[in-house]
């Protein structure tokens, strides 16, 4: 897997973006790209039945339309009173064209009433690097424990961020410093296991 010409990161969301620059971005001999008018956004069908599934797809589809390698993540809330979800669906909880605040409502609202010893949550990430010259992969996966509050807490962050209580901080991911999260967070972590695998292949 050549890395030399750089890395083209599959997001249009912003926060997402910001936090794989921030944990990859200080490795200075990768080049990443974001999605741009030479790399626009594609429709892919997020249809796997896992994280790892989306995630593989997304990256084959764009690395072998602009030949450059890839990376990909899928990720998601699952929240153990719902069973799993909202799981793989986490982007599309409360519908296709849903805003964070849609998601965030459409979760209490099916947490109302549940006690705090049954609000355990854990936010899991997958990430796929793809070689379309090679058809060669490589994946990391990487978790954060924790809980659903009750409310909204924070002005950091996206998605269900303002309430997923991190385990042992008491503090929800919105109300942590970025930084910090950079350090701690499911994608931080599937991240940093895909770091580590770059650089013992010594692709870097």
């Amino acid at each position: 897997m050549d890395l030399s010409d750089g890395v083209l990161l599959v997001t249009s969301n912003k926060g997402k973006l910001a936090e794989i620059e921030s944990i990859l971005g200080y490795i200075e001999s990768m080049k990443l790209f974001s999605l741009s008018s030479k790399y626009p956004g594609l429709p892919v069908a997020e249809d796997g039945r896992t994280f790892r599934e989306n995630a593989f797809i997304k990256a084959k589809k764009y690395a072998e339309k602009y030949n450059v390698v890839t990376l990909a993540d899928d990720s998601g809330l699952e929240v153990t009173y719902l069973g799993g979800r909202p799981g793989v669906n986490s982007a599309r909880y409360a519908g296709e064209n849903a805003t964070d605040s849609d998601l965030v409502r459409k979760l209490l609202k099916e947490m109302d009433g549940v006690s705090d010893s049954q609000r355990e949550a854990v936010f899991k990430c997958v990430v796929c690097l793809y070689d379309p010259s090679t058809g060669e992969n490589i994946f990391s996966e990487g978790e954060c424990r924790g809980r659903i509050s009750t409310e909204p807490r924070g002005d950091n962050g996206f998605g269900y961020d303002p309430v997923f209580i991190i385990e042992d901080l008491n503090k929800t991911m919105a109300e942590i410093d970025p930084a910090l999260k950079n350090r701690i967070s499911h994608r931080a972590n599937a991240l940093d296991a895909l770091k580590d695998a770059i650089i013992s292949l010594n692709l870097i």
